[in-house]
């Protein structure tokens, strides 16, 4: 799936869930979504991708989210970015999706992370 495609299907409300390694590393450089780290302040601090805003899952909540851009949730493995999309779309939220790797598996595809 193209990056272009991915965000046209976001703006309709199609039911996309993931983004892919590829499309999260392009959609970051050209600034077309947020990132959004929803670990808590002392895991984001040791360590995440660069420009990531960090909105902790224990004090989640979606009508905080950025809106101008489409919204990319990120953790450490893909379990709380997870719970964070279903928040996220139970608010009605339908351009709001979630790197399943996390940032353990942006770092181990050569994702550059900011301490």
């Amino acid at each position: 799936m193209s990056l272009s495609s991915l965000f046209a299907m976001l703006k309709g409300g199609t039911s996309v869930t993931a983004m892919e390694h590829d499309e999260l590393q392009k959609a970051h450089l050209a600034g077309a979504c947020h990132i959004v780290d929803v670990r808590e302040p002392h895991e984001y601090a040791a360590g995440h991708i660069a420009g990531a805003i960090n909105h902790p899952l224990s004090q989640f909540d979606p009508l905080l989210l950025p809106k101008d851009k489409a919204v990319v949730l990120v953790c450490q493995a893909g379990g709380r970015s997870a719970r964070a999309l279903g928040l996220a779309h139970e608010a009605g939220r339908t351009d709001v999706v979630h790197y399943a790797p996390g940032t353990g598996g942006w770092k181990a595809r050569g994702g550059a992370m900011k301490l």
